[in-house]
């Protein structure tokens, strides 16, 4: 394991001496510091529990710690440990990653000794709110465990920066007293850092005039839609929502905050106008990231869709979108020109029209970043051939935004920005073969002259071949057919292998073979997202989002060792790893090349992601400042009011009716769960109520309240996937059968509006697809069910606290014997399911007498040979009696003639 850095032992130390929630500057390593950690507890000696971590995540520790020759590896606890070994398993020791429904579970049922667990270690602790699975475990470990440690890590100081006194309410569900920050501007970092600089070449690359045009084009249309949109929402005017935050990644959740619990109340407009913030969002970042023909083809797209146009709120017609798309094909095409000597009459006369759509003539503007990126690789290529007193040449590591990008550029420097645009154009639109045999012809005479700067990307190390050489044989190449390619001389074959085998096909072929990628090579890493280029020295691109292993890029970095790094996009928690990295390794050069557009919408959200942290950390050291603290926070012993389970307010009066006001010996209310519930808050809030949980699997129900009432808990989502897939039938079925009283709980998101449907889409007709219409069907079909809707877990929780008074605690034994087919049924219940139902549906029964009628009768059978007297006598009213009488024993004709004389 790498030797901490000052910083990081001086944070170390503080942690392991008191515990506290660290609050670290993204990137700054707070993985490293976890894993000092489970190093250290890594033994059969203690049981530290870690919390909050996904598989990924917990598989590169596990790996970090195996290399690091650590004996007593973490341990997971999965479903697949039986719950009679579970015990066992804990008493083992050493560190331990479970998910949170397991430990909750494990805690309710002390199938963990918790008086033996030495510590919890919490990651990601800014999700620790009230309600979650994480603070439900803590509170249960403390109310058990009063010696143990709790210790916090987390990275994102932005998270921190909603609501009210938030860092103090995180801090109270963990039970910690200390807050540790440590900002990159904290002087022991900042002073750390400066001593081992990596050097740094900053390149900022200029746009293209077209690209300039198009990204004014797109800011001027986004303030116009988010001006209309605080007009249309004034309750919208807040500064979250400017120009400068629209750019940057987290806009879409800021904006669905505000208008989520509203949505169902937005007009049409308004929600347009949110998508279309979206779409316009995607082109600012196609502009930067990707090539002219992919900006192209998603504009053309939009304006395609017919599905756009309609719905659109009209951002397509602004003059700012003509200049976008006016530029935007210029990037790609320009008309021949003979249009410019008609006029502009040539929209009125179509066949014209199509007859120069022929005569287009590609432009194919190259991206600016890939030309500073080919000279960046030049430069690299040159220091790395008299590199012999580093040691030999130095890898390159570039890295790009994600996948898409990565092939690109991968693309780009084996074929070059020709070839490479040419096959992306004739796949997209390719049906303009004609223009594209125009554009050929066209560079044919521009390389005749000699004037022809060579576009392909730099070749593989090893080939060391004159710029002229490179020159005529793209050139040659583009001449050939696939025949004449064939037959190639010897030396040609020879030039070919040299440069890695790349296989570059000519731009001129037509789109069936236009694949002209060679295969990627493999080199022996950690992660499957990178892109090989050239083996030696190894040159690879990885993405910095998008792959399942989160830690995939610090794998490759440490495994590749790069000297160089280049950064074709920026990204703050990327750009601080590579400084620690450099920290790590003092004496090994690192050069870092950071390419960014000048003036883009690019740098100015790099500049503000920097802000935004650093106003984070600067409102919570001012937080620090001014917190109060209780002694007892960390619950240590039993003053801790966050451990107390009770709900009921101090202001309470006692009722003194009840001798004099006495106080009154309770029962300890229970309630039985179902096990797959652990996944929700509920779980949490009712213990939290003081209301004791029996986790149990479940067949009918998923919380029983009382022996008669049963409750089936439905979020939004799932009410309406059951009520389309039948299973909501059946389940009331189940429970309507065992149980007094079944309930059907609605329970919907805080965070969103309290309404099934929009107000707007009620319809006044039944109808199959309509869920209110659904409901009302299910409401008539089992008159005994109730149905409670609650606006958030914590309404629940308090609603199950009232109907749980004054009534006898439920048997998890009788609970769990309940199941959807079984014969045990409740004593009131002996009678036959199937026939039951088939007697409620006979004319002249209701729930009222059915059960007078099963007490006399044995069955359908012998209901067929009673009298009309006997019936009357059962059922207690002639009118019932000659209903059924009259349904069992009427033929058909009889039945018709008796309805014709009615009338």
């Amino acid at each position: 394991m790498a030797v901490l850095l000052e910083h990081e032992s001086q944070i170390f130390l503080d942690l392991f001496h008191q515990d506290g929630l660290v609050i670290c500057a993204r990137g700054l390593g707070i993985d490293r510091l976890l894993l000092r950690f489970l190093r250290l507890y890594c033994e059969p000696a203690s049981l530290v529990l870690v919390l909050n971590t996904s598989p990924a995540e917990e598989e590169y520790f596990i790996d970090q710690l195996r290399s690091d020759g650590v004996v007593h590896l973490p341990r997971r606890v999965t479903n697949e440990i039986t719950n009679n070994t579970r015990y066992e398993f804990y008493t083992e020791g050493g560190v331990i990653f479970a998910t949170s429904r397991i430990l909750v579970v494990d805690f309710l049922t002390d199938r963990i000794p918790a008086n033996l667990i030495t510590g919890i270690l919490v990651y990601k602790a800014h999700r620790i709110i009230e309600s979650c699975q994480e603070a439900f475990i803590l509170r249960l470990y403390r109310q058990k465990n009063k010696q143990g440690f709790i210790k916090a890590f987390t990275d994102n100081a932005v998270a921190f920066n909603t609501g009210f006194c938030h860092v103090e309410r995180v801090m109270r569900n963990l039970f910690v007293r200390k807050l540790y920050l440590w900002p990159r501007f904290h002087i022991a970092v900042n002073s750390f850092l400066e001593k081992h600089k990596p050097e740094v070449v900053e390149i900022h690359v200029s746009m293209t005039p077209a690209m300039l045009a198009i990204q004014t084009s797109v800011l001027d249309i986004l303030n116009a839609c988010l001006r209309e949109l605080k007009r249309y929402n004034p309750a919208l005017e807040v500064e979250d929502l400017s120009l400068e935050n629209a750019i940057g990644k987290p806009f879409d959740k800021t904006i669905r905050h505000y208008l989520d619990p509203l949505w169902h109340q937005l007009g049409a407009k308004t929600k347009s106008l949110v998508q279309d913030l979206k779409i316009l969002r995607t082109l600012l970042l196609y502009l930067t990231q990707y090539d002219c023909v992919t900006f192209l083809n998603l504009l053309e797209s939009l304006k395609a869709s017919e599905k756009a146009f309609g719905e659109n709120s009209g951002w397509l017609f602004l003059d700012s979108s003509t200049s976008m798309f006016v530029n935007a094909r210029a990037r790609v095409y320009r008309i021949a020109d003979e249009k410019l000597n008609q006029k502009g009459k040539v929209s009125e006369k179509s066949d014209v029209k199509k007859e120069n759509e022929l005569k287009r003539e590609l432009v194919l503007e190259s991206n600016p970043k890939w030309e500073a990126l080919r000279e960046v690789l030049k430069e690299i290529e040159n220091e790395n051939k008299n590199s012999e007193d580093l040691g030999g040449p130095g890898q390159v590591l570039i890295c790009a935004s994600d996948d898409r990008a990565c092939a690109q550029l991968r693309e780009y420097i084996i074929a070059g920005a020709e070839a490479f645009l040419t096959r992306l154009y004739n796949k997209t639109f390719g049906k303009d073969e004609k223009a594209g045999e125009v554009w050929i012809k066209d560079r044919k005479a521009v390389k005749s002259k000699g004037d022809a700067r060579p576009d392909t990307g730099p070749q593989a190390k090893k080939a060391k071949l004159t710029a002229s050489s490179k020159q005529n044989k793209h050139k040659k190449q583009q001449d050939r057919t696939i025949i004449q390619m064939i037959g190639k001389t010897e030396e040609e074959k020879r030039e070919d292998l040299e440069v890695e085998d790349n296989k570059e096909l000519s731009s001129s072929q037509e789109s069936s073979i236009e694949e002209n990628i060679p295969e990627d090579f493999h080199v022996n890493l950690p992660s499957d997202c990178y892109y090989g280029i050239f083996k030696n020295p190894l040159t690879i691109i990885h993405p910095l989002q998008g792959c399942s292993d989160p830690y995939a890029l610090t794998r490759v970095l440490h495994e590749v060792e790069p000297r160089y790094v280049v950064l074709y996009d920026a990204e703050l928690t990327f750009v601080r790893q590579l400084e620690i990295y450099k920290a790590s390794r003092p004496g090994k050069p690192l050069r870092v090349y950071f390419l960014i557009y000048g003036g883009s919408t690019e740098e100015q959200r790099y500049l503000t992601a920097l802000r935004k942290e650093k106003e984070a950390f600067e409102k919570l050291i001012r937080e620090k400042a001014s917190m109060v603290i209780p002694e007892e926070r960390e619950g240590r012993d039993e003053t801790n009011l966050d451990l107390v389970r009770d709900a009921k307010p101090a202001s309470v009066s006692t009722d003194t009716r009840k001798a004099g006001g006495q106080e009154q010996k309770s029962v300890q209310q229970t309630v039985i769960v179902d096990m797959r519930e652990f996944r929700s808050e509920l779980p949490s809030l009712i213990h939290r109520r003081g209301i004791d949980i029996e986790p149990v699997t479940l067949e009918v129900g998923d919380y029983i309240l009382t022996p008669d009432i049963c409750v089936e808990r439905k979020s939004i989502s799932d009410l309406i996937g059951s009520l389309n897939n039948g299973r909501l039938y059946t389940q009331c079925i189940s429970m309507s059968r065992y149980y007094k009283r079944p309930i059907l709980l609605i329970e919907f998101d805080p965070n969103k509006s309290f309404s099934l449907i929009p107000r707007g889409s009620l319809h006044q007709e039944i109808s199959s697809n309509d869920v209110t219409s659904k409901l009302t069907l299910l409401t008539l079909h089992f008159p005994k069910l109730r149905i409670l809707w609650c606006p958030s877990p914590h309404a629940t929780a308090e609603l199950f606290e009232e109907l749980k008074q004054n009534h006898p605690q439920p048997d998890a034994e009788t609970a769990m014997a309940v199941t959807a087919d079984s014969e045990i049924l409740p004593e009131s219940d002996k009678y036959n399911p199937g026939p039951q139902d088939f007697l409620l549906k006979m004319p002249g029964i209701n729930a009222k007498n059915c059960r007078a009628l099963m007490s006399h009768v044995k069955s359908i059978a012998e209901l067929v040979t009673l009298s009309k007297d006997e019936l009357s006598k059962i059922l207690g009213n002639a009118a019932n009696a000659t209903q059924l009488f009259d349904f069992i024993h009427l033929t058909y004709g009889e039945a018709i003639s008796k309805g014709k004389s009615k009338r």
